[in-house]
């Protein structure tokens, strides 16, 4: 093969390769707006939204129906409370920080369908009190 094959050959190996990186970092979470959300909560039926914040912020108010994964508490392990590592996860916090880190850390468990969609104090819905 001439030396200017080899470097072709190269090139597109490196940028296959680059292309490839970013599609998978590009795929660990999806963030979507607080009203594309509520439209996902409306026509999906196979999802749960769990809710990142600590024990006290979400027994005090949440969204209906949501369930409680503390941000600290995503470590090594999957979860038990989100057995499924391909349902839809819609996932909020106070202000959409914690969110985003727990967003990340579930995509890097293996889960497939994360979404992050920011605050409750962006949330114009119902919210419930009260413990788990």
């Amino acid at each position: 093969m001439s030396r200017w094959k080899q470097a072709a050959a190269s090139l597109l190996l490196l940028l296959l390769g680059g292309c490839a990186a970013r599609n998978g970092e590009d795929n660990a979470y999806r963030q979507v707006t607080m009203d594309e959300a509520v439209q996902l909560m409306e026509t999906e039926t196979d999802y749960l939204v769990v809710d990142v914040r600590t024990p006290e912020e979400f027994e005090e108010k949440h969204i209906p129906g949501a369930v409680l994964v503390p941000n600290e508490s995503i470590a090594d392990e999957p979860p038990a409370a989100l057995p499924d590592r391909e349902q839809m996860l819609l996932i909020y916090c106070r202000s959409g920080n914690r969110s985003k880190q727990a967003a990340a850390k579930l995509a890097a468990l293996g889960y497939t369908n994360v979404i992050e969609f920011g605050g409750i104090n962006s949330w114009t819905g119902e919210t419930v009190s009260g413990a788990v």
